[in-house]
């Protein structure tokens, strides 16, 4: 049986958590994405706000991650879409994790990947946005290529010593 050379998209499994691990760890090892590498990735990946998760497939191999959240307390992006549209942050959901392995670029899979958390916001009754570190010019540029719309950039505290610039999207209506 030959993998299949398209890439899709499943949700995610527990079983998929060990693969997304090691993923994320390439991804931070070259892109710097997350920023700050987490202690414990599986429950970076399994965020308490999550909503779903999915995961691409190329070649039969994982090959990239994006989750879909509620919004919390630090996500800026929901206040700014709610301050715009007048609509209550809480009817926006957050598209995050995402992350494709550097030898599957290339082929659309972060592009699938967010089509596939913003059709689930949508399905919820749920507008998606999502944030990205405004010193991750490839992840801005995806987003604006797919139409997202740039709220702000503001900047936020991760950190007792660390404030980090991040850029805030929503998706088109």
């Amino acid at each position: 049986m030959r993998a299949d050379p398209h890439p899709g998209t499943r949700r995610r499994t527990g079983r998929d958590l060990g693969d997304c691990a090691r993923m994320l760890r390439e991804v931070h090892e070259r892109d710097g994405y997350p920023l700050n590498w987490p202690g414990h990735p599986e429950t970076w990946l399994t965020p308490p706000s999550l909503v779903a998760s999915w995961v691409a497939e190329l070649d039969g191999r994982v090959a990239g991650h994006v989750g879909l959240s509620r919004s919390g307390p630090g996500d800026a992006a929901p206040g700014l879409w709610s301050a715009r549209t007048g609509v209550g942050a809480d009817a926006a959901a957050v598209v995050n994790r995402l992350f494709v392995a550097p030898w599957a670029r290339g082929h659309g899979i972060g592009a699938l990947l967010i089509a596939r958390a913003a059709a689930e916001a949508r399905e919820r009754r749920l507008h998606p946005v999502l944030d990205v570190a405004a010193s991750d010019t490839a992840a801005a540029a995806l987003y604006e290529r797919l139409g997202w719309r740039l709220l702000a950039t503001v900047e936020q505290r991760w950190g007792p010593e660390q404030k980090v610039a991040v850029r805030c999207y929503a998706a088109a209506a």
